[in-house]
């Protein structure tokens, strides 16, 4: 059986981990093309030696190539300004875009939570590497308890922050926080990121704080449900990301009356949250091609190719 071919815009450390992901471990991909804007950059280098389609011209240079009408899928890697200008670029060639920027100009798509939803989006968009790691965990709380306030914060090594990511903090805490809602079920999210310049580099680590209300169980009978949901949901993501772990017990605490809550809930909101859930998490990257404490990196490559290869199956499944 054929498999379906793909395109990657981007030749930086994402772009190249993610050619590497395609080689190695995708069932039902192969990699097309790849492409950049740097003719010296070591993706294009890499590709060329593996002897596949390059081009150093951007997304026209893509759309040049003599191969361009067999790739089906193409991954942007680049910057969220820039994969609007991609998008439009490709829209009138029917292609298949998953988006690993915080443009957000498709659906956004958390694939242990919400992969089938979208299955048959034109652009579908992977969030962020903070919403990849935290949001499963947000709605796995909304699967148990009504979520009031979810909040996220992401530490990454600097090291592993690339220009891309620099540019984009802006666009990672307003995509990351709408996607705590929208995937997440959290009434109001807020997200922040937290580039650490530790030497050595540690490996990504991810904190989420959620205000939930708990109605009438007990805080033993709180804790165990919300544990156990958590549980099965870092299980579910550890499947496609091996590096994705708990990095302590699920911690549940009684709100105290004279806690102010208030300015953290959503307009509107007059329910005052009841108990607040922390949860510890810590990524490892696969080192396919990045270094293993750049888990931002790989989670994000890791869960593309996830829904990529959805995609691909969805589509030999209904020849």
């Amino acid at each position: 059986m054929s498999k379906t071919k793909v395109a990657i815009i981007g030749s930086g450390n994402i772009g190249t981990d993610l050619m590497i992901k395609v080689m190695r471990t995708s069932q039902h991909l192969e990699m097309g093309a790849m492409v950049g804007i740097d003719p010296a950059s070591d993706g294009l280098a890499r590709a060329e030696r593996f002897g596949f389609a390059t081009t150093a011209e951007g997304v026209e240079g893509l759309i040049g190539l003599p191969g361009f009408d067999d790739i089906e899928i193409v991954f942007d890697a680049t910057s969220a300004k820039a994969h609007v200008a991609n998008a439009a670029a490709l829209e009138p060639y029917g292609k298949r875009l998953i988006d690993l920027t915080p443009a957000a100009i498709g659906p956004y798509v958390i694939p242990a939570v919400n992969i089938d939803e979208h299955i048959d989006a034109p652009n579908v968009n992977m969030v962020t590497c903070g919403g990849q790691a935290t949001i499963p965990i947000v709605a796995a709380i909304a699967r148990v308890v009504p979520v009031a306030y979810g909040e996220i914060v992401a530490s990454i090594s600097s090291r592993s922050a690339g220009p891309g990511t620099r540019a984009n903090i802006d666009e990672f805490t307003e995509t990351t926080s709408a996607a705590i809602v929208q995937v997440g079920g959290a009434k109001r999210g807020k997200a922040i990121i937290i580039l650490n310049p530790a030497e050595p580099p540690l490996i990504m680590r991810d904190t989420v704080f959620a205000l939930v209300e708990g109605g009438s169980r007990s805080e033993e009978e709180l804790t165990a449900e919300i544990t156990e949901s958590v549980e099965k949901m870092v299980g579910d993501v550890a499947a496609y990301v091996p590096g994705y772990r708990l990095k302590q017990k699920v911690q549940v605490h009684p709100i105290p009356d004279d806690q102010p809550v208030e300015t953290l809930l959503a307009e509107g909101e007059t329910a005052r949250p009841t108990h607040q859930v922390s949860v510890f998490l810590e990524v490892e990257g696969a080192a396919h091609y990045l270094p293993a404490y750049a888990g931002n990196l790989d989670i994000m490559t890791s869960a593309a190719l996830q829904m990529a290869e959805r995609i691909a199956a969805a589509k030999e499944n209904r020849r």
